[in-house]
């Protein structure tokens, strides 16, 4: 029997050595084959558009106007950053019916750019910008693309001189695109502003007073005068003429 424990011993330590061995094995054959993290795809405007739901209007408007192509190629190709104000599904319609289909191709456009700004611009930095904001519509003048930020406490308020609204949510933000989420759709003033007023008509020249006035009066009066005085005139002559064929006959 004690021969029989000494053999069993050191058979025990081996067993125990080589499911140890088998186990840390087994282990690091696991972790080699855990697949590494997927990269990040390019970003794609309407893919987060999407994932964040309720802006089906707008992702069939940037495909329709190519916008969303352009903006994915900026963000790819480039360095420039890119802030988007989306508007859902609710605020395109809550706009007057027919509003869209009253635009043109190139209008739509327009405003499209009007809510995206070629710049990235964080929410902390939505409170400190200086007004008004330069969107990808271009100019900023008073009539026609002008859009203010500002803020009311955390509140972050947008303005475009036609319509009013906040910025409700932050929908996707990755240090080069910001995509914000506004319950209005941002109407330009070059489109949807106050006709210009039509020019007043110019007024009626008047007629002089004066001199002017009695000028033909004047003039009518020298061609009576005139008539007058030659008739005068010619009875004279006729008198004088009557008065010597008379003194040749006495």
């Amino acid at each position: 029997m004690a021969t029989n424990f000494r053999l069993s011993t050191p058979f025990k330590f081996l067993t125990l050595l080589l499911i140890i061995l088998q186990c840390t094995t087994t282990t690091i054959v696991v972790v080699a084959q855990a697949p590494a993290p997927a990269p990040t795809g390019p970003t794609n405007i309407t893919k987060i558009l999407e994932k964040a739901g309720q802006f089906t209007t707008l992702i069939r408007l940037m495909k329709v106007t190519q916008l969303g192509d352009q903006i994915n190629t900026q963000l790819n190709n480039s360095n420039q950053g890119m802030t988007v104000f989306a508007p859902t599904d609710n605020a395109f319609s809550s706009l007057k019916a027919g509003t869209l289909n009253s635009l043109s191709d190139q209008e739509k456009v327009s405003l499209l750019q009007f809510h995206v700004v070629p710049t990235y611009l964080t929410n902390a930095q939505l409170q400190t910008v200086s007004n008004p904001l330069r969107t990808q519509a271009g100019d900023t003048a008073s009539n026609k693309f002008p859009l203010n930020v500002t803020t009311s406490g955390n509140q972050v308020n947008v303005s475009t001189g036609v319509v009013d609204t906040t910025v409700s949510n932050s929908i996707y933000t990755d240090g080069t695109l910001a995509v914000y989420q506004v319950d209005k759709v941002l109407l330009p003033m070059s489109l949807f502003g106050p006709s210009a007023p039509a020019p007043a008509p110019e007024p009626l020249k008047k007629k002089k007073s004066g001199a002017d006035d009695v000028a033909p009066t004047t003039d009518a009066g020298s061609d009576n005068a005139d008539a007058s005085g030659a008739g005068s005139d010619l009875h004279g002559l006729y008198i004088g003429v009557v008065a010597f064929i008379t003194m040749l006959y006495l």
